[in-house]
């Protein structure tokens, strides 16, 4: 199965809305804030309730995540191409308020200035259907589109270290684990490119709905590499994991 980043951003926006696709590989429903999955053909209980996977994974993002709009309105400016101000002014239109409610919340402005800005994110929509037309047209008019990696979801820098297409990837990895995917580094790159490819290939021992403690990351990685540390550290620094304030926790981003 893909990575939890890839099924992301290979989601269509409907998916990206409900918040889960379905695996075909795995024949299952992966959340696409967790990576949970959901398997089809079994029936799942909570609180009594009994309920198909599809239908589970619904109650399962509600219950768990609350809501796809915060989700995806908290990813990082870099994702989501929003300022901060747009990102709030879109938060108090999800709730339905009016432009004169939201010049009171933000404490000045004029109702005016709200509307202004309603229309630009509004016009921002249509230039964004229209890109995703023209360069959904575009790959499939070429005889044989590039392939490009997607970066983590929750990438704290969003450069040309992500610059790179899955054949490239795969060279890369040729050359640093020489006796296979499975066994162990060879070295860890200054490239940061090298790094963010064999960082995308690290991410994959991990599963993506569940937490680790510190010395469970570092038994992985150590089985890769003899300086877990510095694995440890530049996944977190890629935004490929996350850890509590205190490290005792782990998790794939």
């Amino acid at each position: 199965m893909k990575d939890l980043s890839d099924l992301f951003w290979d989601a269509s926006v409907e998916e990206l809305k409900r918040g889960y696709v379905y695996d075909q590989e795995a024949d299952a429903y992966v959340c696409l804030v967790c990576g949970q999955t959901f398997e089809q053909g079994i029936i799942y209980s909570d609180n009594h309730t009994f309920y198909e996977a599809e239908r589970f994974t619904k109650h399962h993002i509600h219950k768990e995540h609350g809501s796809m709009f915060a989700y995806l309105l908290g990813l990082d400016k870099k994702v989501t191409g929003l300022t901060d101000l747009q990102k709030k002014l879109l938060g108090y239109f999800f709730q339905g308020l009016t432009d004169k409610e939201i010049v009171q919340e933000l404490g000045g402005g004029s109702t005016s200035t709200i509307r202004h800005h309603r229309f630009t994110l509004r016009e921002k929509m249509k230039q964004a259907k229209v890109l995703l037309a023209l360069m959904e047209l575009t790959e499939a008019h070429s005889a044989k589109p590039t392939q490009w990696i997607h970066p983590p979801r929750h990438a704290r820098m969003l450069d040309q270290r992500y610059d790179l297409t899955e054949a490239e990837k795969q060279e890369i990895l040729d050359k640093y684990f020489p006796d296979g995917p499975d066994g162990p580094l060879a070295d860890f790159p200054k490239k940061e490119k090298r790094k963010v490819a064999i960082l995308k290939h690290l991410i994959t021992k991990f599963a993506p709905n569940r937490k680790y403690s510190e010395l469970e990351v570092n038994r992985i990685l150590e089985r890769i590499y003899p300086d877990y540390v510095t694995l440890r550290r530049y996944l977190i620094e890629y935004g490929f994991m996350d850890r509590t304030p205190d490290g005792r926790q782990y998790w794939v981003l």
